[in-house]
């Protein structure tokens, strides 16, 4: 008999992150409240590499969240426009939506 599929989104092997209490929003589960926001959002004036790598180590906090998805998705409908929300910096954000805009003409044809 084939094993029926969870609805909740496979998770990576290694990962003790429990289910998501979906009367919680989504915010309150998110692994950057538990660290400095300046790790996720520019100094002004901050020089290239070192905002790359504080970029890189927003994103290896990111990577673990069991809210990326909804945090991607409400930094794209809001939208964003500094930070690293969801794994993505400002600028994959407006490549990203701008690929989803051309989808969207593509397929409205």
């Amino acid at each position: 008999m084939p094993q029926q599929r969870s609805p909740e989104p496979e998770r990576k092997r290694g990962t003790s992150t429990p289910p998501r209490d979906k009367d919680t929003p989504w915010h309150a589960e998110a692994v950057c409240r538990r660290d400095e926001a300046g790790l996720f959002f520019a100094p002004s004036k901050e020089p290239t590499a070192a905002r790359l790598s504080r970029e890189d180590a927003a994103k290896r906090v990111c990577a673990d969240c069991p809210v990326r998805v909804e945090c991607r998705e409400h930094a794209l409908v809001q939208p964003e426009p500094y930070g690293v929300w969801g794994g993505l910096t400002a600028a994959e954000r407006r490549v990203l939506l701008a690929r989803r805009r051309r989808r969207a003409v593509t397929t409205a044809r």
